[in-house]
């Protein structure tokens, strides 16, 4: 089979290539290597894949990538929390939109397009309130931010809620990544039934591993924090570090992705990718010491990014029900990505940049700052 990955030069999407690659399908990898995640100019080592420099914005791009290919494998993205609100469109739901154009202009025979979306299309997710049970909470209130208030409220009582598992039909996106995912995903889905182009979206959570690009400290727990405990100093928790999330190994993120593929039952719908069970991010960092071995307690000191989310929660059973499961080992996947961060030599300087730009450009915020 000629797959294409756009993106392909990434984390998640150079695992894809390598993955392909090794059962035998023949790869093309369209990738603009934007900065910050790539060092401009430098192309990753993709095997024998075929390389295109190019943007997933600009339609001759999607022509020349799209020529003899048989399945797409929609990776590139733009992902941070910076406030260049247009550009989260420009590229994950125009650029998309551009994928389905080409393909119906020029009658390409595509047989299968898997769309990488996110569990940003949550928002808050589904929580549980004692008097109403389960809620799809608001976004949390500036107000409540600058008091340090974390925690979301039921919208019926005002109540506290627990985080519930949330299912693939409760979508409520808070910030720009997440509207702009949801709606590349709605386009894809909605077009590629429309035009006979068999389409899924999966709906990663926290992908872990080796190749996460130590240059964009912008978000990402594992990158900043292994980074910043390898230069011997305290990993910066945002909020109290009780916030709950997916970790999901990359492994288990790939396996997730050629099910999309290939199985027959999978178009048409989105699809949680989620990790084995939710951890909080003090949980995280505590394993994390006990890994780096430089024991550092975490610096927890109240700042919030603006458009953050409290606790996301993913159901997999949909997934599931197609024979997926996540099976590697979180602990093992981050000894693996510490050996392999050591081994590029990066400073822990660049968390302390990008947290210094977030904060000149009103992101990254201290509780009574507003």
């Amino acid at each position: 089979m000629n797959v294409l990955v756009t993106g392909g030069a990434g984390f998640i999407g150079s695992h894809v290539v390598r993955s392909l690659l090794a059962r035998g399908d023949r790869v093309r990898v369209l990738d603009a290597l934007t900065a910050p995640v790539h060092v401009p100019g430098v192309i990753p080592d993709l095997g024998a894949a075929e390389f295109l420099h190019g943007d997933v914005r600009t339609k001759p791009d999607w022509a020349r990538a799209l020529d003899g290919i048989d399945a797409v494998v929609h990776m590139a993205a733009y992902q941070d929390y910076m406030p260049d609100f247009s550009r989260f469109f420009t590229v994950n739901a125009a650029g998309t939109a551009l994928c389905y154009e080409v393909i119906v202009e020029r009658g390409l025979p595509v047989r299968r397009v898997v769309v990488a979306s996110s569990q940003s299309v949550y928002g808050e997710g589904a929580a549980r309130c004692a008097e109403h049970g389960v809620v799809v909470p608001e976004q949390r209130a500036p107000e409540d931010l600058v008091r340090g208030d974390w925690d979301v409220h039921c919208p019926r009582c005002g109540g506290r809620v627990e985080p519930a598992p949330t299912s693939e039909d409760m979508v409520a996106p808070r910030n720009s990544y997440g509207i702009s995912k949801l709606a590349a995903e709605t386009a894809a889905l909605a077009l590629g039934a429309q035009h006979g182009i068999p389409t899924a979206a999966l709906r990663y959570a926290i992908v872990h591993g080796p190749g996460q690009s130590p240059h964009n400290a912008y978000s990402g727990l594992l990158r900043s924090a292994c980074l910043q405990l390898l230069a011997g100093r305290a990993p910066v928790v945002f909020e109290d570090g009780r916030q709950l999330r997916d970790y999901v190994a990359i492994d288990d993120a790939v396996s997730a992705t050629l099910v999309a593929l290939d199985h027959a039952q999978a178009p048409g719908r989105a699809y949680n990718v989620g990790g084995p069970r939710s951890l909080t991010v003090l949980e995280v960092l505590e394993t994390l010491n006990e890994i780096v071995d430089v024991p550092r307690a975490p610096e927890i000191a109240g700042r919030y990014r603006v458009g953050d989310v409290r606790h996301t929660i993913g159901d997999l059973s949909r997934l599931r029900g197609l024979g997926w499961e996540p099976r590697t080992d979180l602990r093992r996947t981050w000894t693996n990505y510490v050996k392999w961060l050591e081994s590029t030599k990066e400073s822990g300087e660049t968390v302390a940049a990008a947290h210094a730009d977030m904060r000149a450009r009103g992101v990254l915020r201290d509780a009574g700052e507003l």
